[in-house]
């Protein structure tokens, strides 16, 4: 009997590791995306590596040629497993990574639209996915294996998993895995360098001390030591990397990495190496954005962007594939650290150069083809040309009231050699980096919209009239996204009414939520709500907004709004109360007077929201 357990384990042990990838795709693909991809991709290994059979006796499965009845067997433990944190089981240890972060290439534009649809599916629907394009596994057959794996309903996981499917197939992406998903190829950073580094030299030091005070008695008693040798001169510092001027037309990844080195002062080593010497020893001139790592490059030679002088003044900009650091001399001059990690298309258009007497510098990417400026606050206006020279922009003026973007946005088109007729916004924000502006227009009643590039005159006007309710707009902010998530007649033909969730993503990962309301009239939008955390994101697509209005006869009324998978609403004041369906997302209460009141909103699966604080 041990014999054939022994002999079970070992047969397990090796279809394990032949299969590995393939087992560590399907894990990563179903597993919740409400994580870091650091966590995820160690989560996935960890499933995978935890799903070898403990040496008791399993039952019989039909093997269907993809391995045969150990494979069939590790792969429901697989897909057990992964699913199991969904059902409210905590998943156990995994492997421990000490000093490095592990993530997956974050991929080109069409990836990225594959990973958006995927985080919307129910952890069963991408496991449906997976056997579907991982495994190969006809719909069938996911449904069976899904069934096994103790899902509740498998036909609709597949059915809600065929949409996606089309998509992948249109990209290219419909049999086996791809770089963004593909757990066991990835990419590996450091992190906390600085920490680290200073720990390890007080405990270099402690131990030293330790160790001399050892040694003294003994060394006392022998020869006297040799005068010590004069330190010799320090190695020069390794000059940054430059990549050639077409790289950005042959790449995949058209990000940072893709940017070749600008700038009249390129070739000029004193003032390069100055910039690395003040990067390498962050002293008291380095400022950090909020929310970016501080601290020397991760990389031994960090990137060179650009180097030249900018009205005079000169301008170094390295990256570190993490991080951009903008060097400038003279007055006012030092260190300028902003986070720049998994960037792409739009997040990698621009840098801001310099800031002087109310306008800004920037440089563009490679890959822009047009340049052009137009005002926020005017979105009937039409965009004026943007002039530059080897990727550098003349003065731009910047504005905006405290907590806006700012007044005059960048409109940047991708030449067709990176994305044909691809144009978007973006609008500075005070730091290194402009923030991408983007639109998801007003819901019907098919699956929840994505965003996409806020360049519409509908869009465009939203912005104008919505801009100053971000929930942030400050340096470090990477995305605003504008989302209309219902619209409302007001009682009485008073005219109609635009319901807004407002959200800012941080390069860091952070993220806050604004809900706004905007009523008929000159005046732009009010802010209902705020709140940090994912509100308003692909993790949390739903939401619920009221306020008070007093229409044009004196009369009070409770506005009320929901997104699309609410369907009731219920209100409650100091002697009242409604409790009602809202198959039109929207409700209007009149009440005599104003007062305290507290809305609750009801989900089709029984979730309860509340209004963001």
């Amino acid at each position: 009997m041990v014999r054939q357990l022994l002999g079970t384990s070992s047969r397990h042990e090796a279809v394990l590791v032949r299969h590995y990838p393939r087992l560590v795709g399907l894990a990563y693909l179903t597993l919740p995306v409400d994580r870091k991809r650091h966590s995820r991709v160690l989560a996935a290994h960890a499933t995978v590596q935890r799903a070898l059979p403990a040496g008791l006796p399993r039952p019989r499965m039909a093997g269907d040629g993809s391995g045969g009845q150990a494979y069939e067997e590790l792969r429901l433990r697989v897909l057990r497993a992964a699913l199991a944190p969904v059902r409210g089981r905590r998943p156990g240890l995994g492997p421990l990574v000490w000093g490095l972060r592990l993530f997956t290439p974050s991929g080109d534009q069409e990836e990225l639209a594959l990973d958006r649809e995927l985080a919307g599916l129910a952890p069963a629907a991408r496991a449906a996915f997976a056997l579907r394009t991982v495994e190969g596994l006809t719909a069938g057959q996911a449904a069976e294996l899904l069934g096994r794996a103790e899902v509740a309903d498998p036909a609709a996981a597949v059915r809600a998993a065929e949409p996606v499917l089309a998509l992948a197939a249109a990209s290219g992406r419909g049999a086996g895995l791809w770089p963004a998903v593909d757990a066991c190829h990835v990419r590996v950073q450091p992190t906390d360098l600085l920490r680290r580094r200073r720990t390890t030299a007080g405990t270099l030091v402690l131990a030293g001390l330790g160790i001399a005070a050892l040694l003294t008695p003994a060394l006392a008693a022998g020869p006297v030591p040799p005068a010590p040798v004069a330190p010799t001169a320090a190695a020069p510092r390794p000059a940054p990397r430059t990549e050639s001027p077409d790289r950005w037309r042959s790449t995949a990844r058209v990000d940072f990495t893709a940017w070749p080195a600008r700038g009249d002062r390129r070739a000029d080593a004193a003032l390069l190496d100055r910039a690395l010497a003040a990067w390498a020893g962050a002293g008291p001139a380095t400022e950090v954005e909020p929310g970016t790592v501080a601290g020397p490059p991760v990389e031994q030679r960090p990137r060179l962007l650009f180097a030249g002088a900018v009205d005079g003044v000169p301008v170094v900009v390295l990256y570190d594939g993490l991080r951009i650091a903008r060097y400038t001399e003279g007055p006012g001059g030092g260190l300028l650290l902003g986070g720049a990690e998994d960037s792409d298309v739009t997040s990698a258009a621009a840098v801001v150069l310099r800031r002087s007497g109310g306008t800004v510098r920037y440089l563009l990417a490679p890959w822009i083809d047009t340049a052009e400026t137009r005002r926020l606050d005017r979105p009937d206006a039409p965009a004026n040309p943007l002039a530059r020279q080897d990727g550098v922009t003349d003065p731009v003026p910047v504005g905006g009231g405290a907590g806006c973007p700012g007044d005059v946005l960048l409109q940047l088109r991708s030449t067709p050699v990176v994305a044909e007729k691809h144009a978007f916004l973006l609008a500075d924000v005070g730091g290194l980096r402009p923030a991408r502006l983007s639109w998801t227009p007003p819901p019907d009643q098919g699956p929840a919209r994505s965003p996409r590039e806020a360049v519409s005159p509908e869009a465009l006007r939203a912005w104008a009239r919505a801009a100053c309710t971000v929930p942030d707009a400050s340096p470090g902010v990477r995305q605003l996204n504008l989302w209309a998530f219902a619209t409302q007649q007001l009682p009485g033909g008073a005219g109609p009414v635009s319901w807004f969730c407002l959200r800012s993503d941080r390069w860091g990962g952070e993220g806050s939520a604004a809900t706004a309301v905007l009523l008929p009239g000159p005046a732009g939008a009010v802010r209902t709500g705020r709140a940090d955390g994912r509100a308003c994101s692909r993790y949390e697509q739903d939401t619920v907004a009221w306020v008070w209005w007093r229409s044009p006869q004196g009369a009070e009324f409770l506005l009320a709004a929901v997104s699309r998978r609410v369907t009731r609403l219920q209100l409650r004041g100091p002697d009242w109360s409604v409790d009602q369906a809202v198959p039109g997302r929207t409700l209007a209460v009149q009440r005599p007077a104003r007062s305290a009141a507290t809305v609750e909103a009801v989900q089709e699966n029984g979730t309860r929201l509340h209004p963001l604080g």
